[in-house]
């Protein structure tokens, strides 16, 4: 039997044919919660680490040389990407859980989806256990789409590079976003999570983003003010935060809300005075909070995501991303709500243009 990995009872070994023995990574010691207790975060490969060289190879050479570069080079860990600052926070959070709650399964279970070769997936295991992540589920789909098994995985949150898999997961119902590298590198918390959400067609449903898309600003402030007491309707995102709220009560239970080593942002440009009353009264309803609410009425955003530096900040407006990653921002696409038909009818009017 050759040197590498190999599954076992406990997970991933490293396996000496030396002396034929084998010897568990640090992170293992760990027992792995039960997907149905868990808060399941799914990453794909791509999102979590940096292969921009692999997938030229891919897209000029092809699946065979792609695949011989990956093994030529699987003792080479891989960059951080952009989830990786994300998903050390996440590890970090279930550091100070299992310290208070030693036999409780609630915590964060991170998954690697990719639709890798399973050849592939040795180099991918060295750079979890090289970065000593605590990363155990693994779905390789040769060349398949992932997302037919996210519900499988009872996946809360699914983060990908790919645009068009995220959509997919969005229409399957699945929390999802396509996850952007910042611009420059902006140094976060490491023992606290902080998550920035936008309001609307994130947390909330894409509702009063149609007034405004149909009847323009005036029409939706006073829509808004007529519905006030009316709770907006769900958006895609609601779930994650509301996974996010039930481990941070875990810590207030303890007498730590101040010390609470997760903080959450609703960052949106409504304008506190005309229509963020709604906003909060929504998230009340829902017996839901964020730690700080952040009303702009229209500013650009990424300013205030420099001071927040945030592991990860929601939005479902492309410019609002740009904008938070030309600041440092780790930012991440929502495809939800009738932004989207806009970006796309735009998108086909410029690629008109151009012919």
């Amino acid at each position: 039997m050759e040197s590498g990995l190999c599954p076992g009872e406990w997970g991933w070994k490293t396996y000496d044919p030396t002396c034929r023995s084998f010897t568990l990574p640090p992170s293992l010691s760990v027992v792995q919660p039960k997907p149905e207790n868990a808060i399941t975060i799914a990453v794909s490969s791509r999102a979590l680490f940096r292969m921009e060289e692999e997938q030229k190879i891919y897209s000029e050479k092809g699946v065979e040389a792609y695949v011989k570069y990956q093994l030529d080079h699987e003792n080479e860990p891989f960059l951080p990407g952009a989830a990786f600052a994300f998903v050390k926070a996440l590890e970090a959070v279930n550091t100070q859980l299992r310290e208070l709650y030693p036999e409780s399964e609630e915590l964060f279970d991170i998954v690697l989806m990719t639709n890798n070769h399973a050849q592939v997936g040795v180099r991918l295991i060295n750079s979890i256990n090289h970065y000593d992540l605590f990363i155990e589920r693994f779905c390789m789909t040769g060349g398949n789409s992932p997302i037919c098994y996210l519900k499988a995985y009872h996946t809360d949150l699914y983060l990908s590079s790919d645009c068009e898999k995220v959509s997919e997961a969005i229409e399957e119902g699945i929390a999802a976003a396509t996850i952007f590298n910042p611009s420059k590198d902006v140094m976060v918390p490491e023992n606290q999570l902080r998550v920035a959400f936008d309001g609307d067609a994130v947390l909330f449903s894409d509702e009063s983003e149609q007034i405004v898309k149909a009847h323009g600003l005036d029409m939706f402030f006073e829509h808004e003010k007529t519905y006030e007491n009316k709770p907006l309707a769900q958006g895609p995102l609601k779930g994650f935060l509301e996974a996010l709220g039930k481990l941070q009560k875990k810590f207030y239970s303890k007498g730590l809300r101040l010390e609470c080593p997760i903080r959450t942002y609703l960052v949106t440009a409504r304008s506190a005075a005309s229509s963020g009353a709604r906003a909060l009264k929504t998230l009340r309803s829902w017996g839901l909070e964020t730690d700080e609410a952040l009303f702009l009425a229209g500013a650009p955003k990424g300013p205030l995501l420099e001071k927040i530096r945030p592991h990860i900040f929601f939005d479902d407006q492309m410019f609002h991303v740009e904008g938070a990653q030309e600041m440092g921002t780790v930012a991440a696409h929502v495809p939800y709500g009738i932004a989207q038909k806009h970006r796309r009818m735009a998108e086909k009017k410029q690629a008109k243009d151009i012919e």
